[in-house]
């Protein structure tokens, strides 16, 4: 994954989303918070699906954070039980349509339940070719680095490696999923504007893309939109510009209040929160 191994390319070939807004969602249509985790679980299907339509190899959603634990008590005891239903549930037609699943994170922590499920699923769509599906899950990107620098020096202790020879290629062969393509794409779902500490080194390279629409609401429409937009884009890598050899002036970003609108997490988006410019925010790296 380093910055040789990015071939151009005119789709994404690996998608990560934050899922952020379920509770917002619920919220803002007068229900408790836990629906809104319940009809998010929903949206993961049917992205998974327009995911595979168009093409992406891989598809990463970022499920349960190292940092959600801090949530009350009854939430992430909801959130296993819902991950453990959805598991269950949507195991056979995973197999059936030929995903994939895989999970990175620090998972022998989650409830044993949870792992059984896990476990079982991964093993069961183990053959799928069509579309990966991978969950973070207990998941933090400083958290892999850390765990992977942990293993190289535990091999350099040992004398199972030299100290010299560890370089990125190394890093990232330490990483949960070692064969994780490099991230071309990060969608953010409810408006916010980072990357809450979500592939931190896979998205190294990757475009950003935001949307006001909260996860529930999420799905193939701007899904499509995202790709869309990606495939405008020119990524160079910190190389110049092939067309002209030049470097493109830094003064024009891709933003323009023209293209600002506001895309409600739902129908009864407060007149508060209408005024605020993000709807399909387009950010682009200095790069």
């Amino acid at each position: 994954m380093t910055g040789s191994s990015y071939p151009p390319v005119s789709a994404p070939r690996h998608v990560g989303i934050i899922m952020d807004g379920n509770g917002r969602w619920a919220e803002r249509q007068g229900k408790p918070r836990l629906i809104g985790h319940r009809v998010g679980a929903a949206a993961v299907r049917r992205t998974t699906e327009a995911a595979a339509k168009l093409g992406i190899s891989q598809l990463t959603l970022f499920a349960f954070s190292s940092e959600n634990w801090r949530r009350p008590e009854e939430e992430v005891d909801f959130l296993m039980r819902l991950f453990r239903r959805f598991l269950r549930s949507e195991r056979d037609r995973l197999r059936r349509d030929g995903v994939r699943l895989l999970a990175v994170g620090r998972l022998a922590e989650l409830p044993a339940f949870v792992v059984r499920e896990l476990e079982h699923t991964i093993e069961a769509t183990g053959n799928g070719e069509r579309i990966t599906l991978c969950l973070a899950v207990n998941y933090g990107g400083r958290q892999e680095i850390v765990d992977a620098c942990r293993s190289l020096a535990a091999r350099a202790a040992s004398g199972r490696i030299d100290p010299e020879a560890i370089d990125a290629d190394a890093v990232e062969a330490s990483m949960y999923q070692p064969d994780m393509p490099p991230l071309d794409l990060v969608i953010r779902t409810g408006g916010e504007m980072r990357l809450s500490n979500f592939l931190v080194w896979q998205s190294a390279y990757a475009e950003f893309w935001s949307t006001a629409t909260c996860w529930p609401a999420f799905g193939e429409e701007l899904l499509g939109r995202a790709v869309a937009e990606f495939r405008r884009r020119e990524r160079r890598f910190g190389a110049l510009t092939p067309s002209t050899g030049e470097p493109q002036p830094i003064v024009d970003c891709g933003l323009r209040i023209s293209d600002w609108r506001v895309e409600p997490c739902c129908p009864h988006q407060s007149s508060r929160d209408a005024h605020k410019p993000f709807g399909d925010v387009i950010v682009q790296g200095g790069d």
